[in-house]
């Protein structure tokens, strides 16, 4: 009863605020998509081609500062680093809002990206400390369904505020909770569980037994340098670049795929019909966390989802433009299998790394995932410029994904952690 009552307080504590913290994170880089599609580029001058490097830019950024990122996060504190991050990042987002030329736009992309790196990094290692392997699954769920839903609701939002006040409006506004939620984190949260007071001696006690004990059924690793050349990490490194391509390909540009799919959409539409592959895939990403959590089989959860996806999008260029409904549904269902599999991949890492590298190498692999965001948000965004269709980055986004598959299907099983059930009963029932 008391492990039960220990996940509860837990899990209604800690996962609203993770969950709002990466939504702000979240709403601040995916609505340039909307003022990509709503003028931007006609108001600053920007030509096709460096729209999509413009899209791209906040991924560079993000690509170099997440190891530092995690390395703070884990040696001193998530809840510093947060703090002064939630403060920049909806400042750098309000002032995208007052941009006057591209150089200024440019820069400002890329700053948000370096604010915004630590993000990922720094909740996966909060997460850890506070959630066992039988919950680590949904809890990582939890927090990455803060990119879908926000983009749910963003969808909507964004469309209507462009239409009632125009892009530079948006920006302004949607920056400005960042700025006010950085107060209220730094009330509620602690980085560790000994550090609060809504958790008795003996809940704190228990916890932190179950998550040494996890640690005991690790193989230990002196470095950070000895983790990040192991066989498992350099194919998941590889995996999420791949996979990386199609996800951001895909939320950056879906606006503007949309608004020039035939179908004579205006922004209000585009918003909506935006918005329901990420319905589908918050759905998506809590079924495939708890029957990952449920059967303790991380892999099994990953590799089919995104042969669906990329399979999805193969569909969507075998149809074409000439059937948009057709083509649409079948973008809905590659957004959702590309989200599903986030809480399960996450969860491989600190079950198959000790703590004391775990945080870093989720960092290189969340890095290397921001040098495929570039890459795809970039590529795909040239493609659809150079060739007046969709049609070639469905191809492109579809291939990156059938890549992920076999680089996760030849991950080797990480070794069993030790007895997982003090906690895990309670947890279960969370």
């Amino acid at each position: 009863m008391k492990s039960s009552t220990n996940a509860a307080k837990r899990w209604l504590y800690i996962m609203p605020i993770v969950f709002i913290t990466y939504s702000l994170a979240y709403l601040d880089r995916a609505n340039f998509s909307f003022a990509s599609a709503a003028g931007i580029n006609d108001d600053l001058g920007i030509t096709k081609g460096v729209s999509s490097l413009l899209g791209a830019l906040f991924f560079l950024g993000y690509f170099f500062f997440q190891i530092p990122g995690a390395i703070y996060a884990e040696r001193r504190s998530v809840r510093k680093l947060i703090f002064v991050c939630l403060i920049l990042w909806g400042g750098c987002a309000s002032l995208t809002g007052m941009v006057t030329n591209i150089p200024m736009l440019a820069a400002i992309r890329f700053i948000l990206g370096v604010v915004e790196a630590a993000v990922m990094p720094a909740m996966l290692i909060y997460i850890s400390s506070w959630f066992t392997k039988s919950e680590r699954s949904r809890a990582n769920t939890f927090l990455i369904l803060g990119n879908p839903v926000t983009v749910l609701w963003m969808s909507v939002v964004s469309g209507y505020l462009i239409q009632a006040l125009g892009w530079r409006e948006m920006f302004i506004i949607e920056g400005v909770p960042a700025i006010i939620w950085a107060f209220a984190w730094w009330m509620l949260v602690r980085d560790k569980p000994t550090q609060v007071g809504w958790l008795s001696a003996d809940e704190k006690s228990a916890l932190q037994t179950q998550l040494d004990q996890e640690q005991q059924g690790i193989k230990a690793v002196r470095n950070y340098g000895e983790a990040f050349r192991s066989r498992n990490v350099i194919l998941l490194c590889m995996q999420y670049f791949a996979w990386s391509i199609g996800v951001y390909g895909f939320v950056l540009w879906l606006p503007s795929i949309l608004r020039n799919g035939g179908a004579n959409l205006g922004m209000v539409e585009v918003g909506w019909l935006s918005s329901v592959p990420y319905l589908a895939a918050t759905i998506a990403m809590i079924l495939a966390s708890w029957a990952s959590d449920k059967l303790q089989n991380r892999k099994l959860f990953v590799w089919p989802l995104l042969l669906i996806g990329g399979l999805a999008f193969i569909g969507s260029w075998a149809v074409g433009a000439n059937h948009f409904w057709v083509s649409y549904t079948l973008l809905v269902i590659a957004g959702a299998a590309m989200y599903a599999p986030y809480g399960p991949f996450f969860a491989i890492i600190p079950e198959m790394l000790p703590r004391n590298v775990a945080g870093g190498a989720m960092a290189l692999i969340n890095s290397m995932g921001a040098l495929g965001s570039f890459f795809g948000s970039w590529f795909v965004g040239y493609l659809n410029g150079a060739t007046g269709s969709p049609s070639a980055s469905d191809i492109f986004m579809g291939v990156a994904l059938f890549a992920s598959v076999w680089l996760t299907l030849i991950v080797k099983p990480s070794p069993k952690p030790a007895n997982d059930k003090t906690i895990s009963t309670g947890a279960r029932h969370a």
